[in-house]
């Protein structure tokens, strides 16, 4: 163990730790735990296996990652996490590993904030640049693409899945899935609100990118349309934006009800 390694804490010997880990006092590094060069582990956390943790990841206080999958239909089967690079993962956040029905394993991807008490059940996938404001929770199964946000205390139920680049405002509750670009605010459940202007506008959509995605959003959720009749006509946009292209086949691949 190095100078970085607290003499409190608990390394088990079947844990792999790449160079210049720091890990705080009274934290626990399970068997079947590798950690990536340069991530920092903060004091009281626990880190149970198998699980896979990359580069430069900061850890805070309290966190339990790893642990297994809050789901009766677990067994002690052998499923994993797999955490990627630069993330950020606060006070008392947990993450699960999968199921073994679920497909065997929790990913997480690069540079994500994950705010104090947020929690990631079995079987999720979410994708890079994401920020999980204080408790938001998914629920098992659930994908998030990119650059997705939630908001505080927002909850995302099982199975479902939320596109990239959208926004879910504080305490909504998505039982559906959610297109790219939508954001969402709470409303008893969550319901569709126009799309994310002021995010895209950061990430550098251009006027006419924007645009195209207005009119998407208004041909599924303003013109009245049945579902049939707007994926029609999604397709003739899409034949004109890349972006409209991915919020149609991001539909075309939905087994859950949209949030509509």
């Amino acid at each position: 163990m190095g100078s970085g390694i607290h003499p409190t804490a608990v390394i088990d010997p079947g844990a792999r730790l790449g160079e210049g880990i720091s890990v705080g006092a009274f934290s626990l590094i399970g068997a079947d735990v590798e950690i990536g060069d340069g991530t920092s582990i903060g004091p009281h956390c626990s880190i149970t296996g198998p699980t896979r943790i990359g580069r430069d990841n900061r850890i805070v206080g309290h966190a339990a990652i790893g642990g297994d999958p809050q789901d009766k239909k677990f067994h002690g089967e052998r499923v994993e996490l797999v955490i990627g690079d630069r993330n950020l993962i606060r006070e008392f956040v947990t993450i699960n590993r999968g199921t073994g029905d679920g497909g065997g394993t929790t990913r997480i991807g690069n540079d994500n904030w994950f705010l104090a008490y947020t929690h990631v059940a079995h079987d999720c996938i979410v994708g890079n640049h994401c920020v999980f404001s204080n408790n938001a929770t998914l629920a098992g199964h659930v994908e998030v693409g990119d650059w997705v946000i939630l908001s505080g205390f927002a909850g995302v139920h099982q199975f479902c899945r939320i596109g990239d680049h959208a926004f879910i405002g504080m305490g909504a509750f998505i039982n559906g899935d959610v297109p790219p670009f939508l954001m969402v605010a709470q409303d008893g459940y969550g319901r569709p609100r126009g799309i994310n202007a002021e995010g895209l506008k950061r990430r550098g959509f251009d006027a006419e990118r924007t645009a195209a995605i207005k009119r998407a959003y208004r041909a599924l959720y303003v013109s009245g349309a049945k579902l049939d009749e707007a994926r029609g006509q999604l397709a003739e946009l899409a034949k004109d934006s890349d972006d409209v292209r991915a919020f149609l086949d991001f539909i075309e691949r939905g087994e859950r009800p949209l949030l509509r």
